[in-house]
C-alpha cells in the first residue's frame, strides 16, 4: 500500500468486533514504533499492551471511570496500549525548559502514528484516547510517580457496522477538512 493511500483510510475506530488481534500483528505495530525518531535519541516511551481478560477489563473500566465515561467506548477494544513516558531524560527536559516545549510528547506522537499507520495497514483499526481517568489507571497499574500516561491507544478489527456507517462520515468529514490552500503559505514573512 502506497502511503497516500494509508493516511486515507487510516481513521479513529470506536467499535470493534468481538475478536482477538494477533500478537504477531500487535508486534509489527510495535517495531514501527521502537524505530520512530526522538530529540537526542531519547526514546522516552514504553507501550504497556493488555490483550487478554485478565487484567484489560480493569485497566479500561479504570480509564473510563467518572467523568470519563464518554471514552466508554475503549471497554470493547479488544487491545489497549497504554502509553508511558519517562520525563526524567536530561537532555529532554533541558530542552523542554529552553524552548518550553515538551519534547517528550512530540516524540511519543511521532511513535504512537507509526502505531496507529501500520495497525491501518494490517487491517486494523485503532484510536487515540486521551480523555480517560489518568490517575484510576496509575493506580490500577500501580506505576512510580516520575511515569505520566499521555494517551492510550485502543486496537482491535474494526465492527462491520462501523465500517458502513464510517465510509459515509468519512465522505462527510473529508469535506469539512481544510484545503491545502488554507494550511499552506510558501515564502511569507508575515
Amino acid at each position: 500500500m502506497k502511503f497516500d493511500e494509508l493516511v486515507q483510510i487510516r481513521h479513529s475506530c470506536r467499535k470493534f468486533q468481538d475478536k482477538p488481534v494477533e500478537r504477531e500483528k500487535i508486534i509489527r505495530c510495535l517495531e514501527s514504533a521502537r524505530l520512530a525518531p526522538s530529540a537526542c535519541n531519547s526514546q522516552p516511551w514504553k507501550f504497556l499492551i493488555f490483550d487478554d481478560q485478565v487484567k484489560r477489563p480493569d485497566i479500561a473500566i479504570a480509564a473510563s471511570s467518572g467523568i470519563y465515561s464518554a471514552s466508554r467506548f475503549i471497554q470493547t477494544a479488544p487491545v489497549l496500549i497504554t502509553v508511558l513516558a519517562d520525563k526524567k531524560g536530561f537532555l529532554s527536559t533541558a530542552g523542554s525548559f529552553l524552548r518550553n516545549t515538551r519534547f517528550y510528547l512530540i516524540d511519543i506522537g511521532i511513535a504512537c502514528e507509526h502505531i496507529v499507520l501500520q495497525a491501518a495497514e494490517l487491517g486494523l483499526g485503532t484510536c487515540y484516547v486521551g480523555w480517560f481517568n489518568e490517575k484510576a489507571v496509575i493506580k490500577v497499574l500501580d506505576l512510580k510517580k516520575n511515569i505520566e500516561i499521555p494517551l492510550i491507544i485502543v486496537m482491535g478489527y474494526p465492527a462491520a457496522s462501523y465500517m458502513e456507517t464510517d465510509a459515509v462520515r468519512k465522505y462527510a468529514v473529508s469535506n469539512r477538512r481544510k484545503s491545502i490552500e488554507e494550511i499552506t503559505e510558501f515564502n511569507k514573512n508575515k
